[in-house]
């Protein structure tokens, strides 16, 4: 076997590649990954205990994770994927419906497929700095037959809104919330934006391995003390995660906490100042988010795809590129950490001389037209499909998601029903060559009735 994989691996290792992506241990130069050895890699032999049945260590080492004492913590071992599939689904033979925003994860959408649970999709304001889903708006309607709402906060591209007010407004209903904080692992740090833990949400998703030092796939699901249908939730956790969890993924969630809690972000807010200022002095624009640790980048004429491109170039991998920015999510720099912060600002600074010399590509900044109203998804299994050109589709109800990219999240839903303005919104995306998943020859699939 010739391990394509691992050979793939090495090349890219030997260009001494520099992180601004996810995982937070930013290739091992954030933390202390010095865990991370096969000798490690164990099962539950004993004195080790059990993930699914936690009695000892394990027990011992989720109790350790304490960000807010209204919760207890459950190391999830297969993503923070497996904390959203068991809360929706506990949810599963319960009436009424669950209440969710436009971009939530598509874990939300295989979960719902699951349990064959409808959804209502709020209302969701879109960014005018990132042209991105932000923020859901409560409605009275929901409370009429709500049973969950599912709300993500903050959005990819790190941007927050009142949080809290949003959970009150649930509550106030009798409708508990689940939030997806994925991106949130390190909220409530020193100058960062504040968790929904501080404010009562009932479950609350973290991937740490997005900002903090753990391994990919290392995330934790928090639920508070008085949420509902905890014992339904534990036993599904052992449906939707591994039989034989990681003890390597364990140790890197106890790894990352104790960073956490020893966090001084001082260091980090000095680099990332200078960072900034040095980007702009050499022509880049720099748009700052809510998390200061997310970072849009631009180049005056270039397309965020082409900036991409160059700086890949220059063995700078960065989170994702969309029409006009590249997304940065930075490291949680500290004293003496092994990140190559000097290497960055050199590459950046012979990019920008090589940029300088090149024609511009890119004009306009387009505008958003994301589909922002309110609507239904029904998780039916669609059999009877046909493809037909998305102008005559009026009236038809999705048969496929259609997913824009970037950012790569489901715009309109299987199962919904399409309105003139889903239309216009196609053609949009059409007339623009956005590449969408489920738009194909200016065709969609819809549901054959006949």
């Amino acid at each position: 076997m010739q391990r394509p994989l691992w050979h793939k691996l090495k090349q890219w290792s030997e260009h001494e590649p520099i992180s601004m992506h996810v995982p937070g241990h930013k290739n091992g130069t954030i933390g202390d990954m010095g865990f991370v050895h096969p000798q490690y890699d164990i099962t539950e032999i004993t004195g080790f205990d059990d993930l699914h049945h936690p009695e000892a260590v394990l027990h011992e080492s989720m109790e350790q994770i304490r960000k807010h004492p209204d919760y207890d913590a459950y190391y999830l071992v297969n993503g923070t994927t497996s904390g959203i599939l068991a809360v929706i689904h506990a949810f599963q033979s319960i009436n009424g419906e669950i209440c969710m925003n436009r971009h939530v994860h598509k874990s939300v959408f295989n979960a719902l497929d699951l349990g064959q649970q409808t959804a209502q999709i709020m209302q969701t304001k879109v960014s005018s700095l990132t042209g991105q889903y932000v923020q859901p708006v409560w409605s009275s309607q929901l409370s009429q037959n709500g049973k969950l709402g599912v709300i993500t906060y903050p959005n990819y591209y790190g941007e927050t809104f009142n949080i809290q007010q949003l959970i009150e407004e649930f509550h106030s209903e009798g409708i508990p919330v689940l939030i997806d904080e994925a991106h949130a692992a390190h909220f409530d740090l020193k100058g960062f934006p504040v968790s929904s833990l501080n404010y009562g949400a009932d479950y609350v998703v973290q991937s740490y391995h997005k900002t903090l030092p753990s391994l990919t796939m290392s995330s934790i699901l928090f639920i508070h003390h008085n949420a509902p249908h905890r014992a339904r939730i534990e036993s599904l956790l052992q449906t939707f995660q591994s039989s034989s969890p990681s003890y390597l993924l364990m140790t890197s969630l106890e790894q990352a906490q104790s960073f956490y809690n020893t966090y001084d972000s001082d260091v980090f807010f000095q680099k990332r100042q200078h960072l900034i200022r040095h980007l702009k002095q050499n022509g880049y624009t720099v748009i700052e988010m809510d998390d200061p640790l997310k970072l849009v980048i631009r180049y005056e004429g270039l397309s965020g795809k082409r900036l991409k491109t160059h700086m890949e170039n220059y063995a700078i991998d960065v989170e994702l590129s969309d029409t006009q920015s590249v997304l940065w999510i930075l490291p949680l720099w500290y004293q003496h950490d092994y990140y190559p912060f000097n290497d960055l600002i050199e590459r950046m600074t012979m990019l920008a001389k090589e940029l300088s010399t090149l024609s511009y590509d890119y004009h306009t900044v387009p505008k958003s037209l994301l589909f922002t109203e309110t609507g239904r998804y029904n998780p039916e299994v669609i059999l009877n499909i046909q493809s037909i050109p998305y102008q005559n589709a009026l009236g038809h109800r999705l048969a496929e998601h259609l997913i824009p990219y970037p950012p790569g999240i489901p715009t309109l839903y299987k199962g919904e029903v399409i309105t003139k303005d889903m239309i216009k919104l196609i053609e949009y995306w059409s007339t623009q060559q956005i590449r969408v998943e489920g738009l194909s020859n200016g065709k969609i699939k819809v549901k054959d009735d006949l």
